[in-house]
């Protein structure tokens, strides 16, 4: 089940540039990776540092289809980091994970093709 865009979705409204460059997607390191049992649907909480200057931040992922916690630590994923927290269950959420959805719907993570800093910045 996938909670966004399908394929066969018309591209988004325009937007100006300023707009694409006030959501902020950073890369950070996944350090741990936990079941989330609390959720309605199946998920990890991820702990995931974006660097020194925005550090350990928490998530919430439902990518256990393709994902098991253990091979999730030490993995770059991409997340938006500045939406407001938000609270799943009993975990505050503070960035938004992002990834794509497979032929099935459900969520392959995005991250780059080679390592980057933690804390690099979408542009």
């Amino acid at each position: 089940m996938h909670l966004g865009p399908d394929i066969s979705d018309p591209a988004a409204p325009a937007i100006s540039f300023d707009q694409f460059l006030a959501v902020d997607i950073r890369i950070g390191t996944i350090v741990k990776a936990e079941t989330f049992p609390e959720a309605r649907r199946p998920a990890y909480k991820l702990s995931i540092d974006f660097g020194p200057t925005l550090g350990t931040k928490r998530s919430s992922a439902q990518i256990t289809a393709h994902y098991t916690a253990e091979e999730l630590v030490g993995r770059q994923v991409a997340a938006v980091v500045n939406f407001p927290p938000r609270q799943i269950g009993k975990l505050m959420s503070k960035v938004l994970t992002v990834g794509f959805p497979d032929q099935n719907g459900t969520v392959v993570l995005f991250s780059p093709d080679r390592p980057v800093p933690n804390g690099a910045r979408l542009f």
